[in-house]
């Protein structure tokens, strides 16, 4: 490790060393080898220094179970989840892209192209119900972020969407949603989304719009990430 590493943590407040020798060289204990290891496993997982420095407290003071540690925890998992989704919507689209475009390319099955694409669909498209977000862990970030969504009877609402291709993609403050059709079903169930979530205080008012592909739903803010998710799941869920 760089010496000028070293003295940063120091400077900061993350490390001390135990002595020094007669030539002023710093000298440090096992324990400062513990403290770098968690400053770096720290650091893959995303926290700041300013967030280690909090968790290296707690454990010093014997409080790291004390809550602002785990909101810092908390807030770290939620950005990740964030992230997440915003991949998980582009690997949603590029599937039915593919799947769409496969479709197109030719009507002979047989032919070595088709089957190369095939190959393609199934790298891309195949498994990825089991990086999908779970419910039960969909349910925790909406209880989490104080969504209304916790609250909604989930069976109802898929059941109008079921079997539904959702079209995402992110915006430059939140996601739209495009539910291709005008079944009535499939209305009345996005009313009710639009309706539950009018006076949430998590994100801005969800609007609907009605475009001639279907109904547009778009939603603002920070949170918008778990409507994203949550369409997601309702594919997923639905899917053969």
């Amino acid at each position: 490790m760089p010496t000028s590493t070293l003295r940063y943590y120091e400077k900061i407040g993350l490390l001390e060393p135990s002595d020094r020798t007669e030539a002023g060289y710093r000298l440090y204990s096992t324990d400062a080898e513990q403290v770098l290891t968690f400053i770096h496993r720290a650091q893959r997982f995303g926290f700041s220094l300013s967030d280690i420095r909090h968790f290296l407290t707690g454990m010093q003071d014997g409080g790291l179970l004390d809550q602002t540690v785990a909101d810092i925890a908390e807030r770290r998992y939620l950005e990740i989840e964030r992230q997440l989704t915003g991949w998980r919507v582009l690997q949603h689209e590029l599937g039915l892209f593919l799947t769409d475009f496969r479709r197109r390319m030719t009507e002979d099955e047989t032919s070595p192209a088709a089957t190369l694409f095939d190959r393609l669909v199934d790298r891309v498209c195949g498994g990825h119900g089991d990086e999908l977000e779970s419910t039960a862990s969909l349910s925790w970030l909406l209880e989490k972020t104080g969504c209304n969504l916790a609250g909604i009877e989930r069976e109802e609402v898929v059941s109008g969407l079921s079997g539904q291709h959702f079209h995402i993609w992110r915006t430059d403050d939140g996601y739209s949603i495009l539910v291709p059709g005008h079944d009535p079903k499939i209305e009345k169930a996005l009313k009710k989304i639009a309706a539950i979530e009018a006076d949430c205080h998590a994100h801005p008012k969800p609007q609907l719009t009605a475009q001639k592909e279907g109904t547009l739903f778009t939603v603002r803010g920070d949170q918008a990430f778990l409507f994203a998710a949550f369409f997601l799941s309702i594919e997923l869920d639905s899917a053969p």
